[in-house]
């Protein structure tokens, strides 16, 4: 699978625009911005991205319940989430792994090589 879409879903307009602007460095990237999880759920559904970068503190809906609402749908299980936290202890990434998360970019992380983070974590662009 190829990724061409992806739904960023964070609450900081600043992690949003620097996050943009390291994923767009790839012009086959089309980023979706989102600011809560129901934004999220609802540009889920019309976008059909190919990969969410969902962070995990937001107000109303946290990652791991928008994750789950995402995941609910089985047309959307194959879809790679990848959580942006600052919460990024071993433990913790340990916890995230098992709700079915592709992996852990943790925060403040390098919009130079975010890019290549998400490559890595999932194997394939």
């Amino acid at each position: 699978m190829k990724i061409q879409k992806i739904l960023l879903v964070d609450d900081d307009p600043n992690i949003q625009m620097i996050a943009q602007m390291g994923l767009e460095d790839r012009p086959e990237w089309k980023v979706t911005l989102a600011s809560s999880g129901m934004e999220a759920l609802e540009k889920f559904a019309v976008e059909k991205p190919d990969l969410v970068l969902l962070d995990m503190m937001m107000p109303g809906m946290d990652g791991v319940t928008t994750l789950s609402k995402i995941k609910e749908q089985s047309e959307n299980s194959q879809v790679p989430v990848i959580f942006m936290t600052a919460k990024a202890q071993k433990h913790e990434i340990e916890k995230y792994l098992t709700v079915g998360v592709a992996g852990v970019i943790t925060k403040p992380f390098d919009p130079m090589t975010l890019a290549q983070d998400i490559v890595k974590i999932i194997g394939h662009d």
